[in-house]
């Protein structure tokens, strides 16, 4: 009885190890035949000027074009070194988000609201409360207050 359970524990792993090469295997050539589709798509684009159409049952083939063809370019020591190295933008040539630009416009607008309220001598809960509101947006995406 113990050598049948043996057995099947063997012919059990070896079908997981077949179902995993199968898989890798698949994957693969699954990989090996999209690119080649791609080439052939960029090819007819490039040689008769517009999309070829997927057969009816495919629903969906989407690429990304690439607008000038692919150059191999020679491997330097120095762009190499420069291309380790973390690129950091200047915060200066980095447009704003305008989400965050509403925020903190918005965020102004009630402190000023808050001031004018607070020098009339007039309740200034509500105003109190929206700029806690508005700052809250703020930190939720990331930018202080």
């Amino acid at each position: 009885m113990a050598d049948v359970i043996s057995e099947y524990q063997k012919w059990k792993q070896h079908g997981e190890t077949l179902k995993t090469q199968a898989r890798t295997a698949m994957e693969s050539r699954f990989r090996e035949l999209l690119s080649e589709a791609i080439s052939v798509a960029e090819e007819y684009r490039a040689d008769f000027g517009g999309p070829l159409k997927p057969p009816p049952q495919v629903t969906a083939f989407r690429y990304k074009v690439s607008g000038r063809p692919k150059t191999k370019k020679k491997v330097d020591s120095k762009t190499t070194a420069k291309a380790a190295e973390p690129q950091r933008a200047d915060p200066k040539t980095l447009k704003p988000n305008p989400k965050i630009a509403r925020l903190q416009q918005r965020l102004a607008a009630a402190k000023k609201k808050l001031g004018d309220a607070k020098s009339a001598g007039a309740p200034t809960q509500a105003l109190e409360d929206r700029i806690y509101e508005i700052e809250d947006a703020l930190l939720l995406t990331g930018q202080p207050a």
